[in-house]
């Protein structure tokens, strides 16, 4: 398993840190975005949405769970699982369609519904340091 470590020390080089992610990623593809409210996993989502050529304004479908952006170069599936209460809720959005589709899928919260991802993905966990300043950010990328 391969991982490296990146930090950020503004929201935009978390946004330009997204935007390379989302410019490289692969039809297909699937990224769990795990941290803790706040810092900066919507951020860091606008970033992939625009390497993905999506212009449309990219927010957390918290409420929805599922946003599905198809205007850039691929869909992009934007999962928002942290009001999940049960695993089989993911049955209800047709989530396989997205997991084995044909375009990127980002799935904030993923720890929650671990036991349905499938075997290969990439894993972003972000975290803060306030005694580094308050817009740091250390970012884990693992490849599963």
């Amino acid at each position: 398993m391969e991982e490296i470590f990146v930090e950020t020390h503004s929201p935009e080089e978390t946004f330009e840190l997204g935007r390379k992610i989302g410019a490289e990623a692969e039809p297909g593809s699937i990224y769990t975005l795990i941290g803790d409210l706040g810092v900066g996993k919507t951020v860091f989502t606008q970033g992939v949405a625009a390497g993905l050529e999506i212009m449309e304004p990219v927010n957390s479908p918290t409420f929805t769970i599922l946003q599905v952006y198809e205007e850039g170069r691929c869909p992009f599936y934007h999962f928002d699982v942290y009001r999940i209460g049960d695993v089989s809720e993911m049955d209800e959005i047709g989530y396989e369609d997205c997991f084995y589709g044909e375009g990127i899928c980002l799935i904030e919260w993923a720890d929650l519904i671990e036991e349905i991802l499938p075997e290969q993905y990439t894993r972003i966990t972000i975290s803060k340091d306030l005694e580094k300043g308050f817009d740091y950010r250390k970012i884990s990328i693992q490849r599963k």
